[in-house]
């Protein structure tokens, strides 16, 4: 069996001692890193290397930053979106990797994905949340990956794309879908386009394996929201169908995670493939 898991961790260096404890204990073959928050040369390659993990990281400065480990070789790394019409110019935002990995003979492209949240301080009053340049930066980030993804989906091998796709596609995927309708997570330009990338023939594996279950993955540090499970699950792990066929688990893993001091508002995403 294979373990692949997606955490954004909120900070490497501040969440460094929960990742650790959770690696130890939830044990991953793989797992795609978002928010790092930090550049590659400070990201801690010694404290995973000594956890038996291989690792491909693409960092920024203060914000964003995604990252691969694997107790398998990396091999093939990709570093950002190109634009839709120029291959050549890639996006400056740290919010995509990817990776071919072999595993037992079997080649696996996984990456790794921070969406862009959307959110604006900019937004003045009576001004509707999709007219903001950070949401306007979200959709076209949204197509960029749907385009890549078209691109590569033609491949023949085994496909995984994990990571916090900041957007709740369904109303059992919030806790209170009535107040966010038209709000950052739930718009229904966000969810829109996180269906057109399913629609490129990708599986939410979570839903598949558990089709009329309520869990989220992300909790607002504010308001208690933890303790009253005032969330949303925007943490996905995509896999081709190649793969969904062999999908043993998909849990979210939120014990002894986000209810601990200094988590992240975060909880992984893991799935078990056979």
């Amino acid at each position: 069996m294979i373990k692949f898991a997606s955490f954004n961790v909120n900070s490497v260096k501040a969440r460094l001692p929960r990742l650790n404890d959770w690696l130890k204990s939830s044990n991953p073959d793989v797992i795609c890193l978002q928010e790092l928050k930090c550049e590659d040369h400070n990201f801690p390659f010694e404290a995973m290397l000594d956890l038996g993990y291989n690792c491909a990281v693409f960092g920024q400065k203060t914000y964003n930053g995604v990252a691969i480990l694997s107790k398998y070789k990396i091999e093939e790394v990709i570093k950002g979106l190109p634009t839709i019409n120029n291959d050549s110019e890639i996006d400056q935002q740290s919010r995509y990797i990817e990776a071919v990995i072999s595993i037992e003979g079997e080649v696996f492209r996984v990456a790794s994905i921070y969406v862009p949240n959307g959110g604006s301080s900019e937004l003045q009053e009576n001004q509707p949340i999709d007219q903001t340049l950070k949401f306007k930066y979200k959709m076209a980030f949204f197509d960029k990956l749907k385009n890549h993804l078209q691109k590569i989906s033609q491949y023949d091998e085994m496909q995984i794309f994990a990571g916090d796709f900041n957007v709740a596609c369904e109303t059992i995927d919030i806790y209170d879908p009535q107040k966010f309708v038209n709000q950052i997570l739930f718009h229904p330009q966000e969810r829109q386009k996180f269906r057109q990338i399913l629609n490129l023939g990708l599986i939410d594996s979570f839903r598949s394996k558990n089709p009329q279950a309520q869990a989220f993955s992300w909790w607002d540090y504010r308001g208690n929201s933890y303790a009253n499970n005032k969330g949303a699950r925007i943490d996905y792990i995509l896999t081709s169908p190649n793969v969904c066929d062999r999908i043993l688990e998909a849990n979210i893993e939120e014990k002894n995670i986000r209810d601990q001091e200094k988590p992240s508002d975060h909880a992984p995403v893991s799935i078990i493939i056979e």
